[in-house]
């Protein structure tokens, strides 16, 4: 397993020392830290021959040249992006565009890009930071563990969980049953109940029709 999936360790069982290298690794997960990294690591070297002077059996060698205060400005913007991809991720593709084509640009200017010192770290670097993308976060993941055993521990029993799945059922089925039993609504300009009327009440007997004269009894 990889540190970028490793768990947390809950936060009451660890020491200053953990609670550092937790913080630091969280820190590291969600940004381009290492092209940030090479990028201020490149910007070193070209800063500093422009400006250097070493002593040789008391002769002293300076390397300045007229292209000195380019330098300087070329490595303090490496440092800068740098940072700005720690702090910003957001801005990473242009931060990592911005350092190559600086570190390019170093190579005529500052002494072959501080005499190829920061010609690889500039360019791996800055294709870190564009090649670099978060990792997706789970639902629940930046909680961290003691969340869900929380959560875990609230969810009630299965059978708890049928109750009330059964319920909203039975409170659905309720109303429809009412509706089926309810009487029918009363006819206007009839009285009596609104139920059909039955048949004759005496069997063996026959209604009269209309029109014909009533029998003898």
């Amino acid at each position: 397993m990889s540190s970028a999936l490793a768990e947390y360790r809950p936060a009451e069982h660890e020491n200053p020392a953990q609670w550092v290298r937790r913080v630091f690794r969280t820190f590291r997960r969600t940004r381009p830290y290492y092209g940030g990294l090479l990028a201020m690591l490149a910007g070193v070297p070209i800063m500093y021959f422009p400006y250097a002077k070493l002593s040789l059996n008391g002769m002293t060698v300076t390397m300045a040249t007229t292209a000195g205060a380019g330098s300087l400005i070329i490595g303090i913007l490496l440092v800068v992006l740098g940072l700005t991809a720690w702090f910003q991720p957001a801005v990473r593709v242009f931060a990592g565009v911005a350092t190559m084509l600086l570190t390019l640009i170093s190579i005529p200017v500052s002494n072959l890009a501080g005499f190829g010192l920061a010609l690889l770290p500039g360019l791996i670097g800055g294709a870190l930071m564009v090649a670099w993308a978060p990792n997706p976060v789970q639902p629940g993941a930046e909680a961290g563990p003691v969340a869900a055993a929380a959560a875990q521990a609230t969810v009630p029993p299965s059978s708890a969980g049928s109750a009330t799945a059964v319920q909203p059922a039975t409170a659905e089925a309720a109303p429809a049953a009412e509706a089926a039993t309810a009487p029918l609504p009363a006819v206007p300009g009839q009285g009596g109940s609104p139920l059909l009327e039955k048949g004759p009440a005496a069997e063996g007997t026959v209604p009269q029709q209309p029109g014909e004269p009533e029998e003898a009894r």
